[in-house]
């Protein structure tokens, strides 16, 4: 019998055929996770037809330096007792116009909700873990004020209710519902927090 001149060859024709789909496979299965980020209210772009004259009393100002230490209306304070401290200025209702307000009414902080804003300044060096976690602190006492009134209007926490109303899941009859109602307890305590200019380190 004769020899053969060689090892077989392997037919490797529908090779590009299977890595074709072998890579439509991967990316049809394949989730890629993104960053939520930071929800913010950017201010409009135009600005208002008159200025707007902002009461020191209506803003509470808080300061991270670069050793992640907190001044708050120029105290030190304990990071700890950051969301009670916010809690407080945000329900204080100094000018009795607010009837759902449970703080002390005190006319040297805020006037009411509606007006009050937290002012965050950070150092260029602070670290990021700190920012955020300042950062959830000051929207946790936004949240916890929510939550409180969303418990009274409509015996749920405004947490889930807004959770149900972002699932893109949600049926729309559902979210028709819990549109005007989000929205109602938002309007009770606007999230106005603002970011000054980053400070430079000394």
């Amino acid at each position: 019998m004769p020899r053969r001149g060689g090892p077989p060859e392997v037919n490797a024709g529908s090779m590009a055929d299977i890595a074709f789909l072998l890579l439509i496979f991967f990316l049809v299965t394949t989730t890629i996770e993104t960053d939520a980020g930071l929800d913010r209210m950017l201010p409009p772009i135009e600005p208002p037809d008159q200025d707007v004259v902002i009461k020191q009393k209506n803003i509470f100002t808080v300061n991270i330096n670069k050793n992640g230490q907190l001044l708050v209306e120029e105290e030190l304070l304990d990071l700890r007792d950051l969301r009670n401290r916010a809690v407080a200025f945000l329900d204080n209702g100094g000018d009795g116009s607010c009837n759902y307000c449970k703080g002390g009414k005190d006319g040297s902080s805020s006037d009411n909700p509606t007006k009050a804003i937290i002012s965050l300044k950070n150092d260029r060096e602070t670290k990021y873990a700190t920012y955020i976690t300042v950062q959830n602190e000051l929207v946790g006492a936004y949240n916890e004020l929510r939550n409180r009134e969303a418990q009274r209007l409509y015996g749920r926490n405004f947490t889930e209710m807004e959770a149900e109303f972002l699932n893109p899941e949600t049926p729309a009859s559902i979210r028709d519902d819990l549109k005007d109602k989000v929205k109602t307890v938002q309007d009770l305590f606007p999230q106005k927090l603002s970011e000054a200019e980053t400070a430079a380190s000394n």
